[in-house]
């Protein structure tokens, strides 16, 4: 059974016609049920159950309840969360209970929402297509012989699946935004800095952003609108808008639109530029003024995402060392020995690939050949798409070149593994807002138009795609 809009569920809770606990165990039957997929890891039940006990009581009561009220949600593993173990899919967080949750989490909760399962994802987010997971691999929704996309694969599943109305993912170099596309649902990337990353597990300090993925870009907006603006906690936070990003402009009458041209090139699957083609046909004949717009930097970007990230991962997975969290190897002789043969077992094999690639690119003798000049490029980029946003309103374009691809199709080749991601690291490298809405079928697999906008100007592309979503 489809979920209804958000909004909906929480007037039915406030009405007294439903009430948190039916939800929650409405969500926990449905992952039950679909548990063949393995989207979840692990499942928050009993402090859900004792949560929506509370909302239910305070309705009675005649308390006010906040605008998620018995809603419930899966968060991705990498965020801290009380009720299960946060591991971030990978063996070296096993048993690691987290003292705090993470900010996102908490504002989620003071607005009712109900947080009732932690979902799969790539270890640490090293992925686009769930399979570098220690624990499981996800499968897609409309076929269970593909991947869901990644990293964020489990949440995209579990909205796709309708276990619940909206799950958190994050969103690094696409990792909400490809996995929407492969799965059939709506993922959002916010401008970086909007949604506070404090007690998110890091993955790469500069591009790390709050992901969302939904059935519906109304429902998006209600969850943002919750989670969005400053957080002490978390030193990069921006002011949110101080229009409600429910409060969506959604017309594209008037509205300039580029397609970015070096995302229609060669390696486009047919399918997905057919499905590409019609939408922008579509947005044309509604209204909207578009053109093609060149960014000549782009073809650079995953080369200096590759070269930037594992940096940065190489620095942040350095704490790891079997001292601090749960997992330690019992059978070291002295503090080396358990550093090293801590890492060796715990990490998975992206994890390492990533550590080194990003150690050597720091390494003296190489800083300057490789990250100095990734960062000359990710500027000269940043430039470049806020030259392309003086011509134009938005950005549009495919999410990735093909659709979902098979289980194992890219395990044994890495390099056409990040290849997934070609269409989605500059977004996040220029630190910009986009959006993925379901555009079509391929072949019996969704198609994702991704939308993006000037940074800061989050609720007018939520606006954008809630009028795209109804014209396609």
């Amino acid at each position: 059974m489809v979920w209804p809009a958000i909004a909906d569920i929480v007037a039915k809770v406030r009405a007294g016609e439903l009430t948190a606990s039916e939800l929650v165990e409405r969500a926990l039957a449905a992952i039950a049920e679909k548990s063949d997929y393995q989207a979840v890891i692990a499942i928050t039940s009993e402090r859900a159950r004792a949560r929506a006990a509370a909302i239910d009581a305070a309705i009675k009561n005649g308390e006010t309840v906040g605008p998620l009220a018995g809603v419930p949600f899966i968060a991705k593993d990498n965020f801290l969360a009380f009720g299960a173990e946060t591991t971030a899919a990978s063996n070296i967080l096993k048993g690691f209970n987290a003292p705090y949750q993470a900010t996102a989490i908490n504002r989620l909760e003071e607005a009712g929402a109900i947080c009732v399962a932690k979902a799969n994802l790539d270890a640490f987010g090293h992925g686009g297509s769930t399979e570098n997971s220690d624990f499981m691999i996800t499968k897609n929704p409309h076929d269970i012989t593909r991947v869901p996309g990644g990293s964020s694969g489990g949440s995209a599943a579990a909205v796709a699946l309708d276990m619940v109305p909206f799950a958190l993912g994050t969103d690094t170099g696409g990792s909400s935004r490809q996995p929407a596309s492969f799965s059939g649902v709506v993922g959002f990337k916010p401008t970086y800095g909007l949604i506070s990353r404090s007690g998110v597990v890091a993955m790469a300090s500069s591009t790390d952003t709050i992901g969302t993925l939904t059935r519906t870009v109304d429902d998006l907006a209600v969850v943002v609108d919750v989670m969005a603006g400053k957080d002490p906690l978390d030193g990069t936070t921006i002011d949110r808008d101080v229009i409600s990003y429910t409060d969506l402009p959604a017309d594209v009458t008037g509205k300039k639109i580029g397609v970015i041209k070096e995302f229609m090139a060669e390696g486009v699957e047919p399918g997905v530029r057919a499905q590409i083609e019609k939408a922008v046909e579509t947005l044309k004949a509604a209204g909207a003024d578009v053109v093609e717009v060149s960014i000549p930097s782009i073809p650079l970007a995953l080369a200096v995402y590759y070269i930037v990230v594992p940096a940065e991962i190489s620095s942040n997975l350095s704490r790891y060392d079997g001292q601090r969290y749960a997992y330690s190897t019992p059978d070291a002789e002295n503090l080396e020995e358990s550093y090293t043969k801590t890492r060796a077992s715990g990490f998975g094999a992206e994890a390492k690939r990533r550590i080194m690639v990003g150690t050597y690119v720091l390494s003296s003798g190489y800083y300057d050949a490789y990250y100095r000049k990734a960062q000359t490029v990710r500027t000269k980029l940043i430039n470049e798409f806020a030259e392309a946003f003086q011509q134009v309103d938005f950005l549009v374009g495919p999410t990735a070149p093909t659709t979902a691809f098979k289980i194992g199709q890219n395990t044994d080749d890495p390099l056409h593994m990040y290849l997934a991601d070609i269409m989605t690291v500059a977004q996040s490298l220029v630190g910009i807002p986009a959006i993925v809405v379901p555009a079509g079928m391929s072949d019996g697999l969704p198609v994702g138009l991704q939308i993006m906008a000037p940074a800061r100007q989050d609720r007018q592309l939520l606006g954008i795609a809630k009028a795209t979503e109804k014209l396609l």
